[in-house]
């Protein structure tokens, strides 16, 4: 799958536009996280454990998306975006989307 940010995409031209593909994910804090960001806060620093958390978040919005368009049958996602929306406090929801396209063969 071609998934790109730009409007078009160089390995082929686009001969159909399928729609608006998109992944999504909610994660929570874990309490243990907390009170290790606490003490960075503290002392100041990256808070490394959410760091990872919100990684992995937006690969599994990303390969939510990508199956997305998979399932609608595109061959290709453009304009790509990420969106992140605090849900309740302590949990937050990723979204990644874009426009799935077919390409000429």
């Amino acid at each position: 799958m071609i998934v790109t940010t730009g409007l078009s995409v160089p390995e082929g031209e686009i001969i159909e536009t399928i729609g608006i593909v998109r992944g999504n994910t909610i994660r929570a804090k874990h309490v243990g996280t907390d009170i290790i960001a606490a003490f960075r806060n503290l002392v100041g620093g990256e808070v490394g454990e959410y760091t990872k958390l919100m990684a992995e978040a937006r690969e599994q919005a990303y390969d939510r998306m990508v199956a997305h368009a998979e399932s609608v049958g595109a061959d290709a996602i453009i304009g790509v975006n990420f969106t992140t929306s605090l849900i309740t406090d302590g949990a937050a929801e990723i979204l990644a989307y874009g426009t799935g396209v077919k390409l000429k063969r």
